[in-house]
């Protein structure tokens, strides 16, 4: 492991699901500091690939290093998965997913939610998690709503929320599978004031998303893949201002429509 490897690296990586390949040789890098949106239409692999960077799902082929960490594997094709499940719950726990439905647990309230992992995965001090819970909920803009329940929130703090459980574990990278999707427009905006927020405090981020106005402020690079390649990869002003592929000129058409 190296401080100039990046946070989070994959090469190669192909995906299948049976005769079915979703993701057909990527190769994608965030540094520290990076924020990297992946863009593409339904289907063509960003959640997917998401999921392969944090080893919810298994990659039939390529390698994913953490901090130049390679991941360990058994098997191969199919039958791959990762050898080492301390190596996958360290990993893990240093790539913190925020989901697009949020999935906070709905018998415990915001705060219960947000120090759960610290405590159960990470052996933190109960006491000091909460302490660390309630500062992210006000980073947030929750704090005020540590004793509800997800069902007494809006879409927008439940994500909120999730972001602040996800911060708490202190990760070196913030995975986002459409952060906004769920959520109505004026509700997508609290949202998208905090992952501004945060990238501009330089925290890494992995961001899938359909919100073309968040990629272009936010990113530092931005991955257009379609059907399980990357077609285009470059800064928002290459991507968005000075588009090479007709595919992408076309997928930026519609999204404005």
């Amino acid at each position: 492991m190296t401080d100039t490897a990046p946070v989070l690296e994959i090469r190669g990586l192909h995906k299948s699901y049976g005769d079915l390949e979703v993701i057909k040789g990527v190769d994608i890098a965030a540094h520290r500091g990076d924020v990297v949106s992946l863009i593409g239409s339904s289907g063509s692999g960003k959640s997917t690939l998401l999921r392969c960077c944090n080893l919810l799902e298994d990659s039939q082929q390529g390698d994913i290093l953490f901090k130049g960490e390679p991941i360990s594997w058994n098997g191969q094709g199919l039958a791959r998965r990762p050898s080492d499940s301390k190596q996958v719950l360290r990993i893990r726990t240093n790539l913190s997913m925020v989901f697009q439905q949020f999935n906070l647990w709905a018998h415990m309230t915001i705060l219960q939610n947000v120090m759960e992992a610290p405590v159960t995965v990470l052996g933190r001090d109960r006491a000091e998690a909460e302490v660390e819970a309630r500062r992210y909920l006000d980073k947030v803009g929750i704090g005020d709503k540590c004793d509800a329940f997800p069902a007494q929130l809006s879409g927008g703090q439940q994500q909120r929320a999730a972001i602040a459980r996800a911060l708490c574990m202190e990760p070196q990278a913030l995975l986002f599978d459409e952060p906004t999707s769920a959520l109505d427009p004026e509700l997508e905006q609290e949202v998208v004031k905090v992952i501004k927020d945060l990238a501009a405090e330089g925290r890494t981020m992995l961001i899938v998303t359909h919100d073309m106005k968040l990629a272009a402020d936010v990113s530092d690079t931005v991955v257009f893949l379609h059907q399980g390649l990357v077609e285009e990869k470059g800064s928002p002003d290459e991507v968005f201002g000075n588009t090479q592929s007709e595919r992408l000129r076309g997928f930026l058409a519609a999204t404005r429509h």
